[in-house]
């Protein structure tokens, strides 16, 4: 399994491909080197440091989602896997 190194946070300049004309980046992926486009999201809490409502989150394409929700899963942070198209960001959490 790899290190949380392995991964960029979403939103970070790794994440985030260069936008066409000034829009808006699409959202990619946050599994580190990947440019595809982002159709989950996973959001994840850490106990230690968190507040139980809070939710972090981390993008995912088809081929990274499994693997992302297994590396967040085997530490007990992964809280909900949900189509981005779905997601609705709770109070006091982070964007996507």
């Amino acid at each position: 399994m790899n290190s949380p190194d392995s991964f960029s946070s979403p939103g970070s300049p790794e994440s985030a491909p260069p936008s066409p004309a000034g829009d808006a980046p699409a959202p990619s992926c946050s599994a580190k080197g990947c440019r595809a486009a982002a159709v989950w999201v996973l959001a994840w809490n850490n106990p230690k440091l968190h507040t139980p409502e809070r939710r972090k989150t981390w993008l995912a394409c088809e081929e990274h989602r499994e693997h992302l929700s297994r590396f967040l899963g085997v530490r007990g942070f992964l809280k909900d896997v949900v189509k981005l198209d779905e997601w609705v960001q709770p109070e006091g959490s982070e964007r996507p």
